[in-house]
């Protein structure tokens, strides 16, 4: 049996069960045995793309679904759902609906996203052109001021301002995605270790007031040129301590080479003088 038809669903115990009224057994059987013309009812739509029978389910107890494995090139896992009807007291079922439906392994298209909002952050290359969105909200006029008192007093003094700045929502969205990012507290790295990044010598806090809460590492080892949060941590903190006995691995203690092995001759009637394997060379 196909893959698509492992979890489909099969004829119900109790036909109509769920729903106000209860389906007789005479009318039931007239919905059961409506296989074969839904069968012929999805040849002449599609044009004999129907494959094997899958089963029934009621959808009231007048209406009943057949579903058939569909045949049709590119739509693997899915099938054919014919919708038959049938009132009490008929003889015979009619055809209500066909339709080519998903099944539980079928492959579907990803959910639609409009065009403004398909650039995802590291989309951007070199070259590019990227201009903000109409009325951004993380963008605010020059003349409204940054909101960082230092930038604002000295760009007043020198007659100096930029057209945009970013406004305090912007801002603020900006440092609620850095504390939630790769090198907030919350990342595997800062989870793996207890020393955090405010008390690391190699920190280069920001200016302003993002600087309370982050800055940018300097340490070429680990988080270079990344904004990280002050309560970030890695294994490369400048009070990380050496491994004990000087350099290399703390497990393993030091192992020379050069030390003489000494073994008796296996064979006493060759020499009497034990063999010296890997001789030390005389010092130069």
């Amino acid at each position: 049996m196909d893959s698509g038809t492992e979890t489909t669903e099969r004829p119900t115990a109790e036909p109509g069960a769920g729903h106000g009224a209860e389906v007789t057994e005479a009318l039931a059987a007239v919905l059961n045995g409506a296989v074969e013309a839904a069968r012929e009812a999805v040849e002449d739509f599609s044009g004999g793309t129907v494959g094997e029978y899958l089963g029934v389910s009621y959808d009231d107890p007048t209406a009943a679904t057949h579903r058939f494995l569909a045949t049709l090139p590119g739509y693997r896992g899915w099938q054919w759902a014919v919708v038959v009807a049938a009132y009490p007291g008929a003889t015979r079922a009619t055809i209500s609906e066909v339709a080519l439906v998903p099944g539980p392994t079928a492959l579907l298209a990803p959910e639609w996203v409009p065009w403004e909002e398909r650039v995802r952050p590291g989309d951007l290359g070199p070259g590019d052109l990227l201009a903000p969105a109409a009325d951004d909200p993380r963008l605010v006029p020059g003349y409204l001021l940054s909101g960082d008192p230092e930038m604002d007093e000295t760009a007043a003094e020198i007659g100096l301002g930029r057209r945009q700045v970013m406004s305090a929502w912007g801002r603020d969205d900006a440092a609620q995605r850095w504390h939630d990012g790769e090198f907030g507290p919350s990342s595997a790295m800062a989870r793996a270790t207890k020393r955090v990044c405010r008390d690391c010598g190699f920190l280069l806090p920001m200016a302003g007031e993002l600087g309370t809460m982050f800055g940018v590492c300097g340490n070429e080892l680990a988080a270079d040129g990344h904004v990280v949060d002050f309560t970030y941590g890695c294994g490369a903190h400048s009070d990380t301590p050496a491994p004990p006995g000087g350099a290399g691995s703390p497990q393993f203690d030091p192992y020379d080479d050069g030390v003489l092995e000494v073994a008796a001759t296996p064979n006493p009637e060759q020499s009497d003088e034990p063999t010296v394997l890997n001789p030390v060379p005389p010092p130069l």
